[in-house]
């Protein structure tokens, strides 16, 4: 009976449930967006395998080692936001210019929780800008989720279908049951090949990195800016929204630090968590506060569960259809981009601004080899310096 009374300390029923479904909802809702980008850097099944099992490998252990250190439910993830960024950043890229851009954006990640500098840098962008940036880089899935209704409707009906339903009754497993739904049709009509699912451990794939300017600025600086702001911030507000006063600078150091590391076997964007981590936060994680760190600490053990199994990820994502993967993708980021509308467009001040900057970067321009994302931010401040945003925030700010 002691025995078990221990195990159940360490692992109590709620804390180890919370701790799975954060993994569960995490994987689901934007591995597809992941096995995107690493196609787009022209990632062969290795090196995608290994992409995956650095991320989950980065995400178990500063769940595990951050929670245990502070006592505090905090959980990390991949960026989602900076993922879908690649997916058109890294067209053209070579895979070594990819794995350059990580280490860069590592690197600004853990000087931002080491001096604060880059921190302070990047809060002089206003906040309806880089929301615009990121909405502008998301829509595109938003929209290829309908525009897929071309190609299989009857797929698309009944995966949208069921994420509205399960979206009203059952809104934590929407995606995951969207998902379910479309992967049982495409079963049904014979577009998903589950021969071709092959069991396999996941092995790391060392990739020298080169730099190149174009890269740096049209990659690196939008996916450190986009990991920051649209992910970090979000993960300490859940954090302090639920009582947890941990300092932030260690948390972001040592998630840049654990990324730099990873980043040539494919890590990028190691962040704070917002929507996995308020799973592990609540209540529902275990009753008393004091506790709910083991929620995370668990999740962390499931993360690295899944880091072994990546060549068995990489080879399911393959034998699912195509446009189930894209439609998944789009239903998983549907709230990340109305979030983002929301916020980008809020203030009379920065709206002009922020459309612009949405415009520009969801437009796709590639100008100097530079993707989208940068010149949408550059566009968006012009637009603000003629508009006179920066001066009436001055004025208000006096």
């Amino acid at each position: 009976m002691p025995d078990q009374r221990r195990i159940l300390g360490y692992a109590p029923p709620s804390a180890v449930n919370a701790g799975l479904l954060a993994v569960l909802i995490g994987f689901t809702s934007s591995a597809a967006i992941v096995f995107s980008a690493a196609r787009a850097a022209g990632a062969d099944d290795a090196e995608l395998a290994s992409w995956m099992l650095a991320l989950a490998v980065g995400m178990g252990v500063t769940c595990i080692g951050l929670s245990l250190r502070f006592r505090a439910p905090i959980v990390t993830a991949w960026s989602t936001p900076g993922a879908a960024l690649l997916v058109t950043g890294l067209e053209g890229a070579t895979m070594r210019e990819a794995i350059g851009a990580f280490v860069v954006s590592a690197a600004l990640i853990t000087l931002t929780g080491v001096t604060g500098w880059f921190g302070r840098m990047m809060d002089r962008v206003p906040t309806s800008l880089t929301s615009a940036l990121l909405a502008g880089v998301l829509i595109q899935f938003g929209i290829g989720l309908f525009a897929s209704a071309n190609q299989d409707l009857p797929l698309i009906a009944v995966m949208f279908g069921t994420y509205l339903v399960a979206r009203r009754f059952l809104p934590r497993y929407a995606v995951l049951t969207a998902l379910a739904a479309g992967i049982a049709v495409a079963a049904a009509t014979g577009s998903f090949r589950p021969g071709e699912v092959r069991f396999g451990w996941a092995s790391p794939v060392f990739t020298i990195p080169s730099f190149t300017w174009q890269a740096v600025i049209g990659v690196a600086l939008p996916l450190f800016v986009v990991t920051m702001a649209s992910q970090n911030l979000p993960g300490v507000a859940v954090l302090r929204n639920d009582g947890y006063q941990v300092p932030v600078s260690p948390l972001i150091t040592w998630t840049g630090a654990v990324n730099l590391v990873l980043a040539p076997f494919g890590a990028f964007g190691l962040n704070l968590a917002a929507i996995t981590a308020a799973i592990c936060t609540g209540p529902h994680a275990h009753p008393d506060p004091r506790r709910r760190y083991l929620a995370s600490v668990w999740a962390g053990v499931f993360y690295l569960c899944v880091a072994a199994l990546g060549a068995t990820i990489t080879s399911l994502l393959a034998a699912l259809p195509a446009v189930l993967v894209l439609a998944i993708a789009g239903i998983g980021l549907l709230g990340t981009i109305g979030s983002s509308l929301t916020t980008g467009l809020r203030d009379d001040r920065w709206r002009e601004a922020a459309v612009v900057t949405l415009l520009a970067t969801a437009s796709g321009i590639e100008l100097l080899g530079v993707g989208s994302a940068f010149w949408g931010l550059i566009a968006g401040l012009l637009t603000a310096a003629a508009t006179g945003a920066f001066r009436r925030e001055a004025k208000v700010t006096v």
